[in-house]
């Protein structure tokens, strides 16, 4: 008797509903829905949810600006949305809007259940006022000078030279950013959700299993700090909902925003047949997954976990917590042509390249992803179409030089074997978010099955008479490989499984059919699935994303509503210097090495294989002078684990060992305690 499948509601965080979608998005949904598709092969119940975030200032504005109403405004960015995540192989079960009728009326339901549980709470306070435009600004619409370090042109509510806080009404000469304006300070009455009434509860939940422990350390600080009451009220003029019983008065676009994964979720069950309730009950068996930036846990570990409590509904199962994209080791910037929209990815480059990208890189934790362009090419072609694809290219025209049939009889059944026993192995994986330590599996399982066909050189066994069942054993000792390398791919290559399935004649692969192979059976002959990147499509990509005209700040990769931008009065750093942020960058992790080898040709260079605790490096030192391979293998050291792989005239380096000292003889590698473990980080 098999179990009954999970039941699992799942999430991305919502775009906002005022611009592209940039490859900072894609990392977030392609992540969801590489899972989304591991649980649905596996035959879970699993429904992944999504939808604009449709409501702000911000959205207002715009719309003015362009002369149309919010209404089209978010309409037209929203099938732009949707066309986009659709080119990228996302496949939500429901794409929504937050402006609908389902969000409304649960926005009103969750406010309401907290209101009448004593949860809102009234308060007068001051705020800053646009005379010009007549609204109050929202502290992201006022700037001015720091009233702690004195640069100008900050935000108004944190600095980001000299990251202090504060009130808007502490800038010195503050101006609205919407007209200009010196804004004035008026009092009104706002609501607010009573947070620090949850501070029992918030701490349990911290300390669950929902989240990351870096996440939850971080949240840690902010409760330590003191919990406040949660402004939740905006003033009109304002795109969103009105609040109930206050006129005039409408729900933060952060009230509504979370709400809109149940909205989504509603208007399928409805659509579906499906009980609502069921799932978001306290108490519910179900699942319910967020995955999110980090630039937004406040909200969803804090504020969401505290508002559904209120309302008596159920809490999140686990949020999934991710870093930002860099490109190239550096912030997304539209003067260098880093800052990429998924419209302008896919004009030049196939999306399924940048799914196993991300997939190949991607852990459980929360580190920033680096979108390395040349290594991005390098692995593209080396493991897509040097490793897998290229098992069917060499096997599969030979069966149908021969009939175009698979025989029963394999020629390597302990091969063929070993690859199934992985499939349990590489599901954990899955299930646990280590894409980039299954996509290694996949890869290992790859080199041998290629070094299989190397020692079995079936073009060679087909030029002579009599070899034609030793040829077809052989390929179908391939093929079987193939298959249940796609198989354990697909989540993350839906479409090159499909290819797959029509090439071999068989049904939409499950994780099931890991546990059977092909014998006796037809299929195609073999066209080429999947082609090599050029690097002139990645230049392409580049020149068609630069903004001439962009300044040459960089801008954060995230889906945050506040975007990052650098003061314009902030002294240029000298060119020998470095910030402390880019210091901070560095992630230096402790390392063994396993092998030590002289490099031909390098006077200088050793070639070591790193282990470190979860994967191995190649890498090339500068330390032959003083030390000999024998004398270092088994040692720990420290290496830099996010330095960007570097082709040299040896090969690849994939990071930089630390040494010390003047040079030559006297250079001494950096060993920790005896304590230490590989993988562990220096701090």
């Amino acid at each position: 008797m098999t179990d009954a499948p999970r039941k699992i509601l799942v999430t991305s965080a919502l775009p906002y509903a005022n611009g592209s979608i940039h490859l900072g998005h894609m990392l977030e949904h392609i992540q969801t829905d590489i899972w989304v598709r591991f649980q649905k092969m596996r035959g879970e119940h699993c429904i992944y949810v999504c939808a604009d975030d449709a409501h702000g200032t911000a959205i207002m504005l715009k719309a003015e600006e362009t002369g149309i109403t919010p209404e089209e405004q978010i309409a037209r960015v929203q099938a732009e949305h949707e066309r986009d995540f659709h080119g990228f192989l996302i496949r939500y079960d429901h794409y929504h809007s937050t402006h609908s009728p389902e969000n409304r009326a649960l926005s009103e339901q969750v406010y309401t259940l907290n209101r009448d549980a004593g949860y809102i709470i009234e308060k007068e306070i001051t705020q800053l006022y646009d005379p010009v435009k007549g609204m109050f600004l929202a502290d992201r619409f006022v700037r001015g000078t720091c009233p702690k370090c004195g640069a100008e042109d900050q935000f108004g509510d944190n600095c980001e030279v000299c990251s202090a806080t504060y009130t808007p009404a502490e800038l010195i000469k503050p101006y609205s950013t919407i007209s200009g304006a010196t804004p004035e300070e008026r009092q009104t009455t706002q609501l607010f959700f009573d947070l620090p009434r949850f501070e029992g509860m918030l701490r349990q939940w911290l300390d669950s299993d929902a989240l990351q422990p870096s996440v939850a350390n971080k949240l840690r600080e902010w409760v330590d700090a003191g919990l406040q009451p949660w402004d939740i009220s905006r003033e009109a003029p304002y795109f969103g909902f009105e609040i109930p019983g206050w006129p005039g008065k409408y729900f933060y676009v952060w009230l509504d925003a979370p709400i809109g994964y149940m909205a989504s979720f509603r208007h399928y069950c409805d659509k579906h047949g499906l009980d609502f309730d069921e799932y978001w009950r306290e108490g519910s068996t179900t699942e319910l997954h967020h995955f999110i930036g980090k630039d937004i846990v406040n909200f969803h570990g804090l504020f969401w976990p505290a508002m559904l409590e209120g309302a008596g509904l159920r809490k999140p199962t686990a949020l999934h917590v991710h870093g930002f994209v860099t490109v190239n080791g550096a912030k997304m910037s539209k003067s260098r042509g880093t800052f990429i929209k998924a419209s302008t990815y896919l004009e030049h480059l196939d999306p399924e390249y940048l799914r196993y990208y991300f997939a190949a890189k991607l852990g459980k934790g929360v580190d920033d992803f680096d979108l390395n362009l040349e290594d991005f090419v390098l692995r593209v072609n080396a493991d897509l179409v040097g490793k897998v694809v290229n098992i069917a290219s060499r096997t599969g025209n030979f069966v149908h030089k021969f009939g175009g049939r698979l025989p029963a009889q394999l020629d390597n059944e302990a091969l063929v074997r070993d690859v199934q026993a992985a499939a349990p192995r590489i599901a954990a994986l899955y299930e646990a978010r280590e894409f980039g330590k299954a996509i290694r599996d996949i890869m290992m399982l790859a080199d041998q099955a290629n070094q299989y066909i190397n020692d079995q050189a079936p073009w060679k066994l087909a030029k002579e008479d009599g070899n034609e069942a030793k040829v077809l054993a052989v390929c179908a000792s391939a093929l079987n490989v193939f298959r249940l390398l796609v198989l354990y791919l697909k989540p993350v290559m839906p479409a090159l499984a499909e290819k797959t399935e029509a090439f071999l004649r068989i049904a939409p692969l499950r994780w099931e059919d890991a546990d059977t192979l092909l014998r006796d059976h037809d299929i195609e002959r073999f066209s080429a699935m999947i082609s090599r990147v050029d690097n002139k499509q990645v230049e392409a990509m580049l020149a068609a994303s630069k903004d001439t005209t962009a300044a040459a700040e960089p801008v954060k990769a995230t889906a945050s509503k506040k975007a990052a931008k650098a003061p314009a009065s902030a002294p240029a750093p000298a060119s020998d210097t470095i910030s402390i942020d880019d210091f901070l960058r560095v992630k230096l992790r402790v390392a063994r090495i396993v092998k030590a080898a002289h490099v031909e040709g390098a006077d200088k260079l050793l070639q070591l294989t790193l282990d470190l605790g979860d994967e191995t490096r190649n890498v090339f030192a500068g330390i032959k002078a003083k030390y000999a391979p024998e004398d270092i293998e088994g040692r720990l050291t420290v290496v830099v684990a996010n330095l960007a792989p570097r082709k040299m005239k040896f090969g690849m380096s994939e990071g930089m060992v630390l040494a010390a000292g003047p040079g030559g003889e006297d250079i001494f590698l950096l060993s920790p305690d005896s304590g230490a473990q590989p993988g562990m980080e220096v701090r």
